[in-house]
């Protein structure tokens, strides 16, 4: 009987150890209720706790770093623009007791992440230009600047750009992100949740407005390809220019070196017929005559000559001689 006894009281000693005893694993923190009230402290560090069975229950929640995905917001922009934001965060459960007091669960967490997410991202992007939402950084126009400041030092055009009107970003997307972060966490305090980040995923204009801003984005780029055009026939008039110069420079050299030429042959071939007429003056003006009835009469011309005519003696002596 007595080994009964003890089986029994050693049998309800295991049961109760066992149905008292839990362990806390690792990722997970655990507040305990009885009769659905809190009792002391949560458990935030993983180990084996006890409590009394039946009358105590575990309410675990994530220790982890959580993630929410938000619904794209339509917002108006600071320059009267109309887009889609979409945010997503990271946060974790900082203060397990005032999580469960307030929202319950995590499905409760992720309602109240919409609601403060969502306003805080439209009152943030709101008060804000649409390229601050967009663009992190002035690089771009840093850049620009830097190339300017570069051509005006050294007076040596680098090349040639053609960029569309960009807006100088005082605050930056990044920026835009830890103000929607931090005047959301100030509301999420409460919930005993803690914000780790926030980022804008996906900035896109309304649908609305969406083939508008193709439309200027296209024009846009038909404006610089006009004056990419514009550059480019400046600089092949220039090079024609320059073409038309040097041919011109090689022309007028060819045209003196020839007149040089002719003006040599000239003068070799007077001194040639100077030599000529040196040796023997009759026969050298007796040619000189031909020629020059050669170029009078042409084969179609008819001439009336005296009888006293040199030229008419002397063709009758050159018919007598044939004879």
């Amino acid at each position: 009987m007595k080994t009964i006894l003890g089986f029994i009281l050693l049998l309800v000693a295991i049961v109760t150890v066992t149905a008292s005893g839990f362990i806390v694993p690792e990722g997970k923190q655990v507040v305990v209720t009885q009769f659905g009230r809190p009792i002391g402290r949560s458990i935030t560090e993983a180990g084996l706790y006890f409590k009394i069975p039946l009358v105590q229950e575990l309410r675990f929640v994530d220790k982890r770093i959580l993630s929410w995905d938000g619904e794209p917001n339509q917002i108006r922009t600071g320059d009267n623009k109309f887009i889609s934001a979409d945010c997503t965060a990271r946060y974790r459960i900082e203060d397990p007791l005032k999580f469960i007091q307030t929202v319950q669960s995590e499905a409760g967490a992720q309602t109240r992440l919409d609601t403060v997410l969502d306003a805080a991202t439209r009152d943030i992007i709101s008060n804000q230009n649409l390229v601050e939402a967009v663009r992190n950084t002035n690089s771009i126009l840093d850049e620009i600047e830097l190339r300017k400041k570069k051509v005006a030092e050294t007076g040596v055009q680098i090349e040639e750009e053609v960029v569309g009107d960009i807006e100088r970003i005082l605050v930056g997307r990044e920026s835009l992100s830890d103000l929607i972060a931090k005047q959301a966490e100030e509301r999420l305090t409460q919930f005993g949740i803690k914000l780790v980040d926030v980022q804008l995923r996906r900035i896109s204009y309304e649908k609305s407005v969406e083939q508008r801003v193709y439309d200027r984005m296209v024009s846009e780029r038909q404006r610089i390809a006009e004056k990419l055009r514009s550059l480019g026939k400046g600089e092949q008039a220039k090079i024609e220019g320059r073409i038309s110069k040097d041919l011109q420079a090689i022309d007028s050299d060819a045209y003196r070196k020839a007149q040089e030429l002719i003006g040599a042959a000239e003068a070799k071939a007077i001194k040639v017929y100077a030599l000529s007429v040196g040796k023997d003056p009759e026969l050298y003006e007796f040619l000189r005559k031909l020629e020059a009835y050669e170029t009078a009469l042409g084969p179609d011309i008819e001439v009336l000559l005296s009888t006293k005519s040199e030229f008419l003696n002397y063709l009758n002596h050159k018919e007598t001689s044939t004879r």
